[in-house]
């Protein structure tokens, strides 16, 4: 709170005290009253008012100063500040101090309103995804027992339609995802396997290599979403490949008590105006735009996955090189492992 500022806001009390001053003391003058008696009055007055002045200064900057301390301090929970703060004993400050009490509970109700909803929109997502993932299982499952009758289009348009309904699950799920992940002891190449057994069909249509290398390792981390995540990973090096000698190799490093997991490929690459942004929510970049069709959610899903089950995830590449993901797990202490 500003004193100068304070002291505009006061103009018009400044003004009258003044006026008010200046007549008394021509009263004064008017009843000669002595000169000494005068300045004693004019004195007392004028410290008695300035002291006013002070106290009432002091006593709601120290109230407005908190406030606006603490509205800061809470960024995006400024509604909560009345719970940081002590009713003040003025009344303008008495006023404030009502009004957002109204106010805040008029925001936290429409908060818990609005939880509600997307609460309620989430099961049901997460509801439909799991009735729709019924049909899509049984084309799968037909195509693959009467090849004759579907060509390998329509196979890859059903894997690519369990891949999106997969991302909207694990997005959905990506909020709380510490009330749906178990975290343990997890087989690095079980993992991988079921990675690879899952992508077959693709690996083998583009005529890609997978080479595993040094992954009989146990990490702490949630199978489930491990998997999803290297699956989203080996999707975009499938769909980014070089059309000859195509490989994706996925191996292991320890260093710093880190390991970790690398999926590399020899693919086209990512320019490096675009490898900071990679994983931003819906960026495609130029190889989405102009190579294949993206939503540019796999990789920020896989991010937003990789820092709630506390792992790190970041990846470097030349153009028409190559494109390497490193995926670091910790020791994880800060987690109770379930054996």
């Amino acid at each position: 709170m500003n004193f100068i500022n304070y002291l505009k806001d006061k103009l018009y009390s400044l003004l009258i005290f003044i006026i008010s001053l200046i007549i008394i003391v021509l009263l004064l003058s008017a009843f000669k009253t002595g000169k000494s008696l005068t300045i004693a009055i004019t004195f007392i007055l004028i410290v008695s008012y300035l002291t006013c002045i002070l106290i009432d200064y002091f006593r709601k900057s120290r109230f407005y100063k908190d406030l606006l301390y603490n509205i800061d301090s809470l960024e995006d929970k400024a509604h909560l500040v009345l719970e940081t703060i002590t009713e003040p004993n003025f009344y303008e400050g008495e006023l404030l101090y009502q009004s957002l009490y109204e106010i805040n509970k008029a925001t936290g109700e429409s908060i818990h309103e609005l939880e509600l909803q997307t609460q309620d929109f989430k099961e049901y997502i997460e509801m439909w995804i799991h009735e729709v993932k019924i049909p899509i299982s049984s084309l799968a499952l037909m195509t693959h027992n009467h090849p004759d009758k579907f060509d390998k289009n329509t196979e890859e348009q059903i894997r690519r339609i369990e891949n999106y309904v997969d991302q909207v699950l694990y997005y959905v799920r990506s909020e709380n995802a510490e009330k749906d992940y178990l975290i343990k002891e997890t087989k690095l190449n079980e993992v991988i396997s079921s990675v690879a057994l899952k992508n077959k069909d693709d690996l083998l249509e583009n005529k890609i290599d997978l080479i595993v290398d040094n992954l009989d390792i146990k990490v702490n981390t949630d199978s489930k979403w491990l998997e999803f995540i290297i699956t989203q990973i080996v999707n975009n090096s499938i769909k980014y490949h070089n059309k000859t000698n195509s490989y994706i190799k996925i191996y292991t490093k320890e260093n710093n008590n880190l390991i970790n997991l690398i999926i590399e490929d020899n693919g086209i690459g990512i320019d490096s105006s675009d490898l900071p942004k990679v994983f931003n929510k819906t960026f495609t970049g130029n190889n989405g735009r102009g190579l294949a069709k993206s939503t540019g959610m796999g990789l920020f899903i896989a991010k937003n996955l990789c820092t709630k089950l506390g792992h790190k995830i970041s990846i470097e590449s030349k153009r028409n090189k190559y494109t390497r993901v490193t995926i670091s797990f910790s020791n994880n202490t800060f987690y109770e492992v379930v054996k």
